[in-house]
């Protein structure tokens, strides 16, 4: 007996909070938790509560980790964004060839945006927001300025190589090929029914994925 009451203190914090070696897996399930609870109801419909009966610990250590509610949230957010940069760090766009660089970014942001609706829900409730939380964060904005930084390397490669035209805004041609990844899944219910169209059919889903990148290579022809 004395020797479990051991092993229970050893994984405890004098407030009863996991210590470090399981605070990294109750966090994870938390941010999963907060994840789903955002995009599915928002900033203001989503509940504490429900996030950590969600991720199976109590409210007080939500609180200790996030600091509530707002922390939690924009902590949420960041890891959505950090998630899809570290994965477009993975694209080793310095090493591909222009065209080949540029079809990899604009595949990639299709598919990941087509295999994380609950990133698209994020990004509308943040924009309904109007950006209210996401602006206190410093992370996002420094994570993005190596995706520019790519976009404008294969850019400069593609023009000197003619296969690019010049004087394209990487900013400019990257929102480009988020709308046209990001359309069809954010307004698919109504798009749906409008064309009398599953937009989530997996066939359908390939077509908008060549048309796509289709769209933006044509546009960068010299």
């Amino acid at each position: 007996m004395l020797e479990k009451t051991r092993q229970s203190l050893a994984t405890r914090d004098d407030g009863g909070v996991p210590k470090r070696r399981d605070a990294a897996a109750t966090r994870a399930r938390i941010l999963d938790a907060a994840t789903q609870e955002f995009s599915a109801k928002g900033y203001d419909g989503a509940r504490m509560d429900q996030i950590v009966d969600r991720a199976g610990c109590n409210i007080r250590m939500a609180y200790h980790y996030f600091g509530g509610k707002e922390g939690l949230y924009l902590k949420v957010l960041e890891r959505a964004y950090e998630q899809v940069r570290s994965r477009e760090v993975e694209l080793d766009l310095k090493h591909l060839a222009p065209v080949e660089g540029m079809q990899a970014l604009i595949e990639f942001t299709f598919d990941h945006i087509a295999g994380h609706p609950e990133f698209v829900g994020l990004m509308a409730t943040e924009n309904m927001l109007k950006g209210r939380l996401l602006k206190k964060s410093t992370l996002v904005p420094q994570t993005t300025a190596p995706l520019v930084d790519s976009i404008r390397d294969l850019l400069r490669r593609g023009t000197d190589a003619g296969v690019f035209r010049s004087n394209v805004d990487p900013v400019q041609l990257y929102i480009t090929i988020l709308s046209v990844s990001y359309v069809h899944i954010s307004n698919r219910y109504t798009l749906s029914i409008m064309f009398q169209e599953d937009l989530l059919d997996p066939s359908w889903l390939a077509e908008r994925r060549r048309h796509a990148r289709e769209v933006v290579l044509a546009y960068l022809k010299p």
